[in-house]
């Protein structure tokens, strides 16, 4: 029988900035209510990035603590929170929330990686406010940071320290291999969440053939039994990428740090509206979504009475 489709939704991020949609959640308020539409419409995990007033990145614990715990006392879902943070900041920096928090789930990017939001300033936006294209800018000429020492502090810091099970975000095919790497030294032990990515330029394409070729290659290192494999695509590739995830047997993530977008040309107002179509698209395949209890049943999560939050 099929497996349930766990449902993640990504609520702000640190990819889209506000001029780019009214929509984009800000505010701790803004960030939670997002959160909990979202766990309503059915999504088991939330995948949650903090911003600041002007809506820039911000790796602060503080803002992450005004708006976890309202999560928490509304939904079920699992809180999973990032890791990877905002385009500039150093490691400590970008786990300093997770690691205050504790949660059931962090997000953890499985190689260094030129990460381009550059091309976004070929759209004609009269920005809001300075920092945003000098923040798409700065990517011309960036690499995201993980390496092998960094990620393998991760593990140590908030793995074996705080009993968080990990988002593994594999961006292209080497990231695969170094989450191999880890499996082989006995860092990372089955049952594990590979997230496979398409469409960030520095990334793998997003193209169905490298959907395809990622799923075999995860099979081979991993073996089909010891994961769970979810499947997430940039902009307007975000809906046709899941659904086809959906239909191999794999799980699902929208949300408006993925994509802006509802449909052509439509903007989302909301992550509960992307959750509620790519729900209603899954149970039209007659596949069922899973429940926050499947989900943490199935990637041994600790528990949401053993966060720090």
């Amino acid at each position: 029988m099929a497996k349930s489709v766990i449902i993640t939704c990504a609520v702000t991020g640190s990819i889209h900035t506000p001029t780019m949609s009214e929509f984009l959640p800000i505010s701790p308020n803004e960030i939670a209510e997002g959160a909990i539409a979202a766990a309503d419409a059915g999504a088991s995990i939330l995948h949650l990035h903090a911003r600041n007033p002007d809506g820039s990145p911000t790796p602060s614990p503080d803002t992450f603590m005004e708006f976890l715990p309202r999560i928490k006392q509304s939904t079920e879902a699992v809180v999973n929170i990032t890791t990877g943070g905002g385009h500039g900041m150093s490691l400590e920096e970008r786990c300093a929330g997770a690691l205050k928090a504790s949660p059931e789930m962090t997000s953890l990017n499985m190689g260094s990686m030129n990460f381009g939001l550059f091309p976004i300033l070929d759209k004609p936006f009269d920005w809001k406010h300075k920092w945003e294209p000098e923040y798409l800018e700065m990517t011309r000429d960036f690499i995201f940071r993980n390496t092998f020492k960094d990620i393998e502090w991760v593990l140590k810091e908030l793995g074996e320290g705080h009993g968080v099970r990990f988002e593994f975000e594999c961006y292209d095919m080497g990231h695969l291999y170094n989450l191999a790497h880890f499996v082989d030294r006995g860092l990372v032990k089955p049952p594990f969440f590979v997230q496979t990515i398409f469409g960030i330029l520095g990334g793998i394409g997003a193209d169905i053939e490298n959907l395809m070729h990622m799923r075999r290659i995860a099979n081979k290192l991993f073996g089909e039994e010891n994961y769970e494999w979810s499947i997430l695509a940039a902009g307007r590739h975000q809906m046709n990428f899941v659904t086809t995830g959906a239909i191999l047997g794999g799980n699902v993530r929208v949300g408006l740090e993925d994509s802006l977008y509802i449909g052509k040309g439509e903007l989302a107002k909301s992550n509960a509206e992307q959750v509620s179509k790519i729900r209603r698209i899954v149970e039209d395949l007659s596949l069922e979504v899973a429940t926050p209890a499947e989900a943490r049943s199935r990637l041994s999560l600790k528990g949401g009475d053993q966060v720090g939050f």
